[in-house]
């Protein structure tokens, strides 16, 4: 992967669109301290991302939305990258109210980009997979047809339109990634909208049954997080571009079912299951083709699921111990 030496010591200023979030806030940790020459901006509106996500890192910090057109204009001013992670997630948020979804991943993806297109910044837009959404066709490979089933996946899908199309129409450097799942420490659960593994891990170390929507059987390609980190930093290096969607993910594919069983196996807890109805708009199946991922970032590693859940736990249980 690339590093803060394939620049030799070139300094690199980069706005974190929802770096104070989940992915944000590991990534602009990964920066800090990976590259001394890296100055990074934070962007977020603490909807979801937390300040003490951001503890004793040297960031430039900014509270506000992307919403705020101005302010996202101001936030962009000299820096040389952005990366668009700020979003309104998770699909039974959006069907519960479309239109805050649209606003905040559609224009507020506007603002972004206008604000990239006036500096001259190298966009790095976060999709999602689940803007492939009822095609059943595995893996999912880039160039297939996508079906959304639901306002979020929607949303996402028109981020990495706007994103593809401001680099045709006005010469930008852009990079739209699908990303599959993405945990690891950092991630919030204890909500109504929380990602599958921190809700899973809570619920175990809270004693409670694990709540599987549908069957169980579903799969889905789970990334650590530190990978899609690395990939964005040797992406940021090396100002790597694509005209198309790149996924952002390996290749695997595990069952819900599977990840409680390896969930009882990292965290040696007994482990009981509820199960619910299933949810609408949920992708029955999910993985990657990782082709265009690794012709791009040959080096890029993967993280045995064992691995990344135990690290995940390892957190889960010290964020707890601290509270």
């Amino acid at each position: 992967m690339g590093n803060a030496a394939d620049r030799m010591g070139v300094e690199l200023r980069v706005l974190i669109t929802g770096g104070a979030g989940f992915i944000g806030s590991n990534l602009s940790r990964m920066l800090v301290e990976r590259d001394e020459s890296a100055q990074v901006v934070v962007l977020d509106d603490f909807s979801t991302g937390r300040l003490g996500n951001l503890a004793d890192l040297e960031v430039e910090l900014i509270e506000g939305t992307i919403l705020d057109a101005p302010l996202v204009t101001k936030a962009m001013g000299g820096v040389d990258a952005v990366v668009h992670l700020a979003a309104r997630a998770s699909v039974p948020r959006s069907i519960a109210n479309p239109r805050a979804t649209h606003d905040t991943n559609v224009t507020g993806t506007l603002n972004v980009l206008e604000a990239a297109r006036e500096a001259g910044a190298h966009v790095i837009a976060a999709s999602s997979s689940s803007v492939y959404g009822s095609n059943p066709q595995l893996p999912k490979v880039e160039s297939m047809a996508i079906r959304p089933m639901s306002p979020y996946a929607a949303t996402k899908l028109a981020t990495e339109a706007y994103t593809l199309a401001w680099g045709q129409s006005f010469g930008l450097d852009v990079l739209a990634f699908r990303f599959f799942n993405v945990y690891g420490p950092g991630q919030a659960a204890g909500h109504a909208y929380a990602a599958v593994v921190p809700t899973f891990l809570d619920t175990v170390l809270r004693g409670c049954p694990i709540p599987i929507h549908g069957s169980g059987e579903q799969t889905r390609d789970f990334t650590f997080v530190e990978t899609v980190c690395a990939v964005i930093q040797d992406a940021l290096a090396r100002r790597v571009s694509s005209d198309c969607p790149v996924n952002l993910a390996l290749g695997t594919r595990t069952s819900i079912l599977d990840l409680v069983e390896l969930i009882g196996d990292v965290t040696g807890l007994s482990v009981q299951v509820d199960h619910l109805p299933a949810r609408v708009g949920d992708v029955p199946h999910s993985s990657a083709d990782p082709g265009q991922l690794l012709t791009l970032f040959a080096a890029v590693r993967s993280y045995p699921l064992e691995e990344g859940l135990a690290r995940t736990y390892e957190w889960m249980s010290q964020q707890r111990d601290d509270d």
